[in-house]
């Protein structure tokens, strides 16, 4: 009875983490590869990927933990939502806390073991990081473009890694254009994301961009994507990355306008919006791998 209970309560936090559904940690953790292939120094070392990997699937575990705090109440009443482990009462408050707490000190550990030049900067830029993540959640509250806030978040996917490789900040243009175009394509496939509850959040009172930018939505997210692909073209340019890039970016820009195109169709399948986000992953990893061979 005893290995029952354990092994059910593992499940619930495996669910708490998002665990079960991996496609959100891939897509925190594909900027971060972009970032790290565009460094004057990559290819990267296998030791600052994997602590980067683990600081990225740490962090994005903990603003689950925070997400679902925040909204435990709301949770239930949401369709989508509502079997969550806060949601449905089968974690407790403190065991949430206590949990986030926990991955709180393995991200702070990952950047205790970077490389000694750049932790100084990593604590930062992770301390900056750490205030928009635990506010995020609570945003669609008062404000009416959260997925703004998240972008910026997502962000620092992209600033951390260069931090811990380059030990500084001084990136120009592949930087920059890198951490614009993190940051548009994440307002872009989280303003999809939101249309899945746009019904609920009306009644809910709450807020998103899918909702404040009504009929815009979707040129808008037309328009995130064009700057995606522009963006981390110019990234690459400013690199000098290899040609054997630009099949890959030419692929994955043409899939992300599809992408849009075909949501025009599904308006009313709302079901269908999560096979967007999923997709998005697909098409920001072959732009990854594009990198990664233009390196070589």
């Amino acid at each position: 009875m005893k290995s029952f209970l354990l092994t059910k309560k593992l499940l619930n936090i495996f669910h708490l983490l998002r665990w079960n559904k991996p496609t959100g940690r891939l897509i925190l953790l594909i900027p971060a590869g972009w970032s790290l292939w565009l460094t004057p120094n990559a290819p990267p070392s296998k030791e600052l990927v994997t602590l980067i990997i683990a600081g990225a699937i740490s962090v994005s575990g903990a603003g689950c933990i925070a997400n679902d705090l925040w909204d435990r109440k709301i949770d239930s009443k949401v369709k989508r939502t509502k079997n969550r482990p806060l949601a449905n009462g089968s974690l407790s408050i403190v065991e949430a806390f206590s949990l986030l707490i926990f991955l709180l000190i393995i991200s702070l550990k990952v950047i205790l073991l970077l490389p000694t030049p750049s932790q100084n900067l990593s604590l930062k830029l992770a301390a900056m990081a750490l205030v928009p993540i635990l506010i995020y959640p609570s945003s669609k509250r008062w404000f009416r473009y959260p997925q703004v806030l998240l972008a910026f978040c997502w962000g620092f996917a992209v600033l951390i890694p260069w931090a811990a490789s380059e030990h500084s900040l001084n990136g120009g243009f592949p930087l920059l254009t890198c951490w614009l175009a993190t940051m548009v394509w994440t307002f872009g496939f989280d303003t999809v994301y939101a249309m899945a509850d746009k019904d609920d959040d009306k009644k809910l009172g709450l807020q998103s961009s899918a909702l404040s930018l009504g009929q815009k939505a979707l040129k808008s997210v037309f328009i995130c994507y064009a700057l995606t692909s522009t963006l981390i073209a110019f990234s690459a340019l400013t690199k000098d990355i290899g040609i054997i890039f630009w099949p890959f970016w030419l692929i994955a820009s043409i899939g992300m306008q599809k992408e849009v195109f075909s949501l025009k169709e599904l308006e009313a399948n709302t079901n269908k919006f999560g096979k967007h986000f999923r997709n998005q992953v697909f098409l920001g990893g072959l732009i990854l791998f594009g990198l990664i061979l233009g390196n070589f």
